[in-house]
């Protein structure tokens, strides 16, 4: 693969329209303000990160999340392209010198395709097909439809939000260029290929439009067949996924100090553990000569030390695995190719994560509300979706917004109404949903 050829601002859905254009340098910048603007991405503020509502102590939700990765993944493309075009001269004056902006759009959206409640909706919607009640559709829906849905993934979804033409939209979905859709699928195949880790990056409806792209860009191709396609991830994927893997570890650990998950001592440790002896001692007589005695204030400065060290550790690993990265042959993530002490750092923090934060009472708490409410949403809807004359259904399918379409013909096509739907939720409008169908709600009159 190559730079010249990776970095296009060609627009999905207004191809006709590229040679016309001549404001190149803006191109990415509206990709990013597109997103910024977008009902989707505003309704990131009430989707659960990993903490639910937690009253007055202020943590992360995605949208919150989503501006910090941003803001980390533009540092890490501007400090790549300034590496890069210090060796590759010919880049200089190109759209290369973009990637900063791509990338930070590319971090926007990374989550906007998550459903209600994080993973724990996820778990939802795929168990519903493969141990609930939507097993028994199997039989009426093809072999490929069926692997997209007992597969249902966020990052697909992504990709969908923002390509499909939903009802009354215009064709290329959200319009964005080419490279910015490229840099958003972290695991460019079809759900057949999804394995064990159960990750894709897109569903058969958005297939020959994930072709496209790759094609127009030379991404290269490893598998096609009658099963789907595969492709080696666009090199700026990499970045992002970097970033949304340092904000979502490192702030987590801050979160929890919040919380008193984690004691101070030990929010200390982990965060400090990036950096040798000399480095810490450094990092402590600067605390203490600036006076800084708060120990919030404290976690903020260590924290912030360690983003900086990774991201300059990505940049590192980015530059000198540039060739790997092009040749489709790089293996892993940016993270797994740092150095060796903050490689391990990061490892004790994921660690320590699963024991101590995802499987704290807080969050398993909101995981199995969620799932419950995730589940309840599945079975009425798409029940609705598969019986549509019924009267109840009929109730239930006039909440849908006019984009989805629930009405058609195609029985597929209605039960991926039901998916968008679900998925484009926030947490607190499910659990009103939720409660307006189990009759615990009711409008006042």
């Amino acid at each position: 693969m190559n730079w010249l050829q990776l970095i296009s601002n060609k627009r999905l859905g207004q191809e006709r329209r590229h040679a016309l254009r001549h404001d190149d340098r803006s191109e990415f910048k509206r990709d990013s303000d597109r997103l910024i603007y977008s009902a989707p991405f505003r309704r990131l503020q009430n989707k659960t990160q990993v903490f639910p509502l937690p009253g007055s102590v202020f943590v992360h939700n995605r949208l919150t999340h989503s501006l910090e990765v941003a803001s980390l993944g533009k540092s890490l493309g501007d400090d790549v392209a300034h590496r890069l075009t210090e060796l590759h001269p010919e880049l200089r004056g190109t759209l290369f010198e973009e990637i900063g902006t791509i990338v930070q759009t590319a971090c926007y959206a990374h989550d906007m395709g998550n459903p209600p409640f994080g993973h724990s909706g996820e778990k939802a919607i795929q168990s519903f097909f493969t141990e609930g009640k939507g097993k028994a559709l199997q039989e009426y829906v093809s072999p490929r439809f069926w692997d997209d849905i007992t597969h249902f993934e966020g990052n697909a979804n992504a990709f969908r939000l923002l390509t499909h033409r939903f009802l009354g939209r215009r064709e290329g979905g959200f319009v964005m260029t080419y490279t910015t859709l490229a840099s958003i699928v972290k695991y460019p195949f079809s759900s057949s290929y999804a394995g064990k880790h159960g990750k894709f990056g897109f569903f058969q409806t958005e297939q020959d439009t994930y072709k496209k792209i790759a094609e127009e860009l030379g991404i290269i191709q490893k598998e096609c067949s009658a099963e789907g396609i595969k492709y080696v991830r666009h090199p700026l994927v990499y970045l992002m996924e970097a970033a949304d893997d340092i904000c979502y570890e490192i702030m987590d650990i801050e979160d929890s100090h919040k919380l008193k998950l984690l004691s101070f001592e030990e929010t200390t440790d982990l965060l400090l553990g990036f950096f040798d002896e000399a480095t810490r001692a450094a990092i402590r007589k600067n605390i203490k000569e600036e006076g800084v005695t708060d120990r919030n204030e404290q976690v903020v400065y260590f924290r912030a030390r360690a983003v900086g060290l990774l991201e300059a550790e990505c940049v590192k690993a980015f530059v000198e695995h540039e060739a790997e990265i092009l040749s489709g042959t790089f293996k892993g993530s940016l993270i797994e190719h740092i150095s060796e002490l903050p490689r391990q750092a990061y490892k004790h923090c994921s660690q320590v994560s699963v024991d101590r934060i995802y499987r704290s009472k807080t969050v398993l708490d909101v995981e199995l509300s969620g799932y419950k409410i995730m589940e309840t949403l599945m079975e009425a809807l798409i029940g609705a979706a598969v019986e549509p004359n019924h009267f109840h259904s009929q109730q239930l399918i006039r909440s849908f917004s006019s984009q989805y379409d629930i009405q058609s013909s195609d029985l597929e096509t209605r039960i991926m109404a039901v998916l968008d739907y679900i998925s484009g939720m926030t947490d607190i409008y499910a659990l009103d949903i939720y409660q307006k169908i189990n009759g615990i709600s009711l409008p006042i009159v």
